[in-house]
């Protein structure tokens, strides 16, 4: 099979890492490199030739013209016109297949004049595609490649994120999701649609469908109203057991559906909710600071790229388990073809699986630039006194971060004051925080507690300096719950239960100092550092703000759930009785 050559053509000192990064990927990615030869005049060895004649020889001798395009317009010959000028009009009077990227400037004044009129010359010549940094332009240059092999009958059998799926069309693609990704990546990537670009727009800047409207399955994961309707597999299943073991009883156990972001979101939640932590005081903020015993950001890391690269075609699920003494988060995948175990201790080239997946999770702020995860994982344990995570591949590719044993004892108490949930005073708290009781009672997030432990007296107030809402003979962070049914409420198809005393917290005094006519910014800030560590119904929230119940569930709690500033406890059922909100701490990440 006759390889297809690619000549690279953009100024060298302006995109040097960029197009050594992309020949590297190129040839070593699975499916490229089995179509495509990239070249970069760089890498051309000694020739009796000058420069001009060399570079024009090898546009001449390829099959696709790629040029980059950015700030500078380069070195100019006697004619005024530049190396990369020179080969696009080459390519152009050989009538070489053609893809041009352009880099997107916030301000196209600082583009060199002359590379602005090359913009323009290219315009009007080709459609073009922008990009905004490295990793945006690897996924259009991928989508790009699979593109050219469709169009010349090359492949027929397109790589899983990539292929157009028969029965999904645009209509499956929910406006709100996109709605809320536009939000999201203008916020952490300054990605360059505005809100309310149409779907259709969104998707095709993204490379998520065709001229036709043809749906890709990286769409279907990512923005559709049901993606479990065509994929029954895309779902994170997490568990918690006892021991070190999968052994029953099994405290807590379920099954996470819905979009790729709401995936992620969910099953890092799971984890932050059943691992010890520290609270430290509200000195400096309303906001409580929170230390967890596995570094929070470090997991999301793991699990957003057990969603990047996992095999979709498997009849696996993704899983996160999390044992007495290590978290474990399964993915059905392989390692990327070039990529092995033991450079992930280390940074190294990034080829993810499903790269039409990666980009929009990198675009959203879910996962940084690509390559540099598995390392800053290892800093993140390594800062905080943990041993460094293992990585295994078998069946399936596997990363384990290991908690600190000696912080439970033979029977599961807590015994190093580290990992002990402590007050906002600093001090440990009672029995309820041991992880396990000597009945096998265990502790877990509790929304059930009395109105006296949420305010502790009526002297104390959030806006003291010493706010408190979770001391006293408990806390809200834990609860004794028995795995007897009689008792439980840890049933794994069941949320735990809201206690009928929080429908009314006559105890709770708003916080001090609220101005009265805040803007809704203000208000939503107020309102995410009170859920920070918690989840409060809608009746708390109220009365911490002064805003009334109706207002706040009519106007501000429903769009902030909508745009992942909150998550809500019961989120299949947003109208349930016991619904209670928490701040998404992948919100304030990004």
């Amino acid at each position: 099979m006759k390889s297809n050559r690619i000549f690279i053509s953009s100024v060298q000192s302006e995109f040097a890492s960029e197009r050594q990064q992309l020949c590297n990927y190129i040839r070593l990615d699975a499916l490229l490199g089995k179509y495509f030869v990239p070249f970069i005049f760089e890498e051309l060895p000694a020739v009796d030739q000058s420069a001009q004649q060399a570079y024009l020889q090898e546009v001449q001798n390829g099959d696709i013209y790629l040029a980059i395009v950015g700030v500078k317009y380069g070195f100019e010959d006697e004619e005024g016109i530049s190396p990369t000028e020179r080969e696009f009009d080459e390519a152009t009077r050989l009538k070489k297949y053609r893809i041009c990227f352009i880099k997107t400037l916030t301000d196209k004044k600082k583009r060199d004049k002359k590379e602005e009129a090359f913009v323009q010359k290219i315009e009007k010549e080709v459609v073009r595609k922008s990009f905004q940094d490295y990793e945006t332009l690897r996924s259009n240059i991928y989508a790009a490649l699979i593109k050219y092999l469709e169009e010349k009958e090359l492949l027929r059998i397109l790589p899983f994120d990539a292929s157009y799926h028969p029965e999904a069309s645009i209509a499956d693609i929910d406006d709100n999701r996109i709605d809320r990704f536009i939000r999201i990546a203008q916020r952490a990537r300054n990605f360059p649609l505005p809100l309310g670009t149409p779907v259709f727009d969104v998707l095709k800047h993204l490379n998520l469908l065709n001229s036709d409207g043809a749906v890709k399955n990286a769409a279907i994961l990512l923005f559709a109203k049901n993606p479990q309707r065509f994929f029954m597999t895309s779902e994170i299943k997490c568990a918690q057991f006892y021991g070190n073991e999968v052994t029953k009883p099994i405290p807590a156990y379920q099954v996470y559906q819905g979009d790729l972001f709401d995936l992620v979101t969910q099953a890092v939640d799971f984890v932050a909710s059943r691992i010890n932590a520290r609270v430290g005081t509200r000195k400096n903020s309303v906001q409580v600071p929170i230390d967890y015993e596995l570094p929070l950001e470090a997991v999301r890391e793991a699990i957003v790229n057990a969603v990047a690269h996992r095999d979709y075609a498997s009849k696996g699920s993704i899983q996160v388990m999390l044992f007495r003494n290590r978290l474990e988060i399964w993915n059905p995948g392989q390692l990327p073809v070039g990529i092995t175990i033991e450079q992930l201790y280390e940074v190294h080239e990034s080829f993810p699986n499903n790269p039409l997946i990666a980009n929009p999770l990198y675009l959203a702020g879910y996962a940084e630039r690509l390559g540099t995860g598995t390392a800053d994982i290892i800093k993140q344990c390594l800062d905080i006194g943990l041993k460094p995570p293992t990585f295994s591949q078998t069946n399936n590719f596997r990363i384990t971060f290991w908690r600190n044993v000696e912080t439970l004892n033979e029977n599961g108490e807590t015994l190093n004051e580290n990992s002990k949930t402590l007050n906002e005073n600093g001090e440990t708290l009672n029995e309820n925080s041991k992880t396990l009781n000597e009945n096998s009672e265990t502790s877990q997030p509790n929304l059930a507690t009395s109105k006296s432990n949420l305010a502790t007296s009526k002297k104390s107030n959030l806006a003291t300096s010493k706010p408190n809402l979770a001391t006293s003979k408990s806390n809200l962070d834990t609860s004794k719950s028995n795995h007897d049914t009689s008792k439980s409420n840890l049933d794994t198809s069941k949320k735990p239960n809201l206690d009928t005393s929080w429908s009314k917290p006559d105890d709770l005094r708003p916080i001090e100092g609220l101005p009265k006519n805040m803007t809704r910014k203000e208000l939503e800030k107020i309102i995410l550092e009170i859920c920070a560590n918690e989840y409060l119904n809608v009746n708390i929230i109220s009365k911490l703000v002064s805003r009334s119940s109706a207002y706040l569930l009519n106007d501000i709690l429903p769009s902030m759930v909508e745009n992942q500033k909150l998550i809500r406890l019961f989120p299949a059922t947003p109208k349930h009785k016991g619904q209670a909100y928490k701040t998404n701490h992948l919100f304030l990440q990004n």
